[in-house]
């Protein structure tokens, strides 16, 4: 408590984040929204956020300001060695905590780049197969009530506008499934399912703390008390020792 003090008093932040988002593309409003709240919530915690539009500059060095690092808008290829070495160093050896939203899990040859195969198996050895590029309003179901990224989000809320991205394979056998999506609730209905579908997940099977959540499409996601709560949880306990 008192190292505590004495860091509020010198006016020195809690904990940097590192903010990895596209600055363009489909997704932009998303990340300009996202920007807005995470910079408020910042500001509200006493932590620092850095952005940057591509991992170009990440090397070991590099990652060795952040406790945290945020893949807002950012699909795992295209990257550096020096990023990718860099990247799974960090996870692999926790230091520090990650949180991927929607395209972190665009798994597979895309824009010329091979998949990168340890992304892969970090998120559960799933590969990119389909998606509902007309949107559906869905139901999202929480399966671990007790994790310390649902206190407070109901057991059930709604999502209003995403894509339900779907996998070759179910990610359930290699990770923890915290939440999931009821295909049954899509809205307008689509033949784009998986039957068990997972949206919120975390591998244990690394040292850094981590959560991937899938919804991160939309910019009305910040109108959403349950998203904004789950985002905001997620945040304090990834960053956390």
């Amino acid at each position: 408590m008192i190292a505590m003090a004495a860091l509020l008093l010198s006016g020195q932040p809690k904990f940097r984040a590192l903010v990895l988002y596209e600055n363009g593309g489909h997704h932009i409003a998303f990340s300009m929204r996202a920007k807005v709240w995470l910079d408020e919530l910042a500001a509200k915690g006493n932590f620092a956020l850095d952005y940057i539009h591509s991992p170009d500059p990440i090397d070991t060095d590099y990652l060795k300001r952040y406790k945290l690092f945020i893949q807002l808008d950012y699909p795992p290829y295209g990257w550096k060695p020096a990023a990718v070495t860099a990247f799974e160093d960090y996870i692999e050896n926790g230091k520090g905590g990650w949180i991927g939203l929607h395209h972190a899990s665009l798994l597979g040859e895309f824009d010329g780049f091979p998949m990168w195969e340890w992304f892969s198996k970090f998120m559960g050895g799933i590969r990119w197969k389909d998606y509902i590029a007309t949107f559906a309003r869905a139901n999202v179901q929480v399966e671990d009530k007790k994790h310390p990224i649902m206190r407070g989000v109901p057991a059930k809320f709604p999502v209003m506008t995403e894509e339900w991205y779907t996998w070759d394979k179910n990610p359930r056998p290699n990770v923890h499934v915290i939440a999931s999506v009821d295909e049954n609730s899509y809205e307008p209905d689509s033949k784009v399912k998986m039957g068990d579908h997972p949206v919120v997940w975390s591998n244990p099977n690394v040292k850094a703390r981590n959560v991937y959540i899938f919804m991160g499409h939309s910019p009305d996601l910040f109108d959403n008390e349950a998203y904004k709560n789950l985002l905001r949880n997620a945040i304090l306990w990834a960053s956390s020792e």
